[in-house]
């Protein structure tokens, strides 16, 4: 996430303005940690930032093992 921001040349208060909420919201979902946000939440940010929001299941490379 925090890439994305970099790359749209925003800061935490900017992203935050876009989303409607407060810089220290969108610094707790930059380092959640362990903490999952929602997919909805994601999609907000990655609109604020000027992406699109991603969510790809993708087959393990053949290994012998499953």
């Amino acid at each position: 996430m925090l890439k994305a921001r970099s790359r749209a040349g925003l800061t935490q208060d900017a992203v935050a303005e876009r989303r409607g909420t407060t810089r220290s919201a969108i610094s707790r979902l930059e380092f959640a940690g362990k903490r999952a946000p929602s997919l909805a939440t994601l999609k907000r940010y990655a609109m604020a930032v000027g992406c699109e929001l991603q969510v790809r299941l993708l087959p393990h490379k053949a290994t012998g093992s499953h």
